[in-house]
């Protein structure tokens, strides 16, 4: 298996800063077609464990605009083959001091493109 062949890390490099853009705009259509319609698809926030596509649909569409602003550090982004990757990145808010977020995404290569079937976002204390 040939791990970080290039045209395949920058698509997933591509559909990953698609998916921060929608997150900090809150642009739901975009954030739930990057989500793979499926209820085996799970998401872990760093306040919700939802589990298939109809949960977290209603917890994007239910979450409010504010405060949603962060900067990046430390993406790592891994293709393996030419239809699995994971991304991770560390996260920063003005409104968190102190604290440093952690999100993790497992993307599969679909018929209809790039999709995020697990993610996991958890905040700890910086340091």
């Amino acid at each position: 298996m040939r791990i970080d062949i290039p045209e395949v890390r920058a698509e997933v490099e591509a559909a990953f800063a698609r998916y921060e853009r929608a997150l900090v705009t809150n642009d739901v259509p975009v954030l739930e077609e990057l989500f793979r319609d499926a209820p085996e698809t799970i998401r872990y926030g760093a306040a919700e464990n939802l589990y298939g596509m109809e949960e977290i649909r209603a917890f994007r569409r239910a979450r409010p605009p504010a405060g949603l602003a962060r900067s990046l550090s430390r993406t790592v982004i891994t293709t393996y083959g030419r239809d699995f990757a994971v991304a991770n990145t560390m996260f920063h808010r003005e409104g968190a001091p102190g604290k440093v977020g952690r999100q993790s995404q497992s993307w599969v290569r679909f018929p209809e493109g790039w999709r995020v079937v697990a993610a996991h976002v958890s905040v700890v204390p910086e340091g």
